[in-house]
């Protein structure tokens, strides 16, 4: 690893350690990301906005998702009959 808090953070996926605690709920994360995207359940901060129709969401994967309602994506074939 490059730096000691990556191989700290890595380290936990074997010990199970949770350091990062919601201070509102209690439940505990193994990475700070996690918390700080937990705890916009709290605050209902939707932070990452859709620039074609305004609706926000509280992470932006989800809003990444949402986009393809716009752009007509659709990435996931079925090997199966091929339908998208």
């Amino acid at each position: 690893f490059k730096q000691s808090n990556a191989l700290a953070s890595h380290e936990r996926v074997h010990t199970g350690d949770r350091p990062f605690r919601c201070a509102l709920c209690g439940k505990a994360f193994k990475q700070s990301n996690a918390l700080a995207s937990h705890e916009r359940v709290h605050t209902g901060e939707r932070p990452f906005a859709c620039r074609t129709c305004g609706k926000a969401f509280k992470q932006s994967s989800y809003l990444a998702i949402h986009q393809r309602a716009h752009t007509g994506e659709r990435p996931y074939r079925c090997e199966a009959c091929g339908k998208a």
